[in-house]
């Protein structure tokens, strides 16, 4: 039948960290931009409080 052999070393799973480390970064980057365009988004488009007609006459 099949024969796999899997070699397990643990070396290769610290030198990867750096990519699974960059990559969470990268997410965080992301998140941050989202949520700033978010506050400014919500910023922009708030309604303006509308003056009175009573208090100018």
């Amino acid at each position: 039948m099949f024969s796999i052999a899997a070699a397990v070393e643990p070396m290769h799973f610290v030198d990867n960290l750096k990519y699974m480390g960059l990559g969470m970064l990268g997410i965080f980057i992301v998140i941050g931009v989202i949520m700033l365009l978010t506050m400014i988004l919500n910023s922009v488009a708030q309604e303006k409080p509308k003056q009175d007609d009573d208090k100018q006459k």
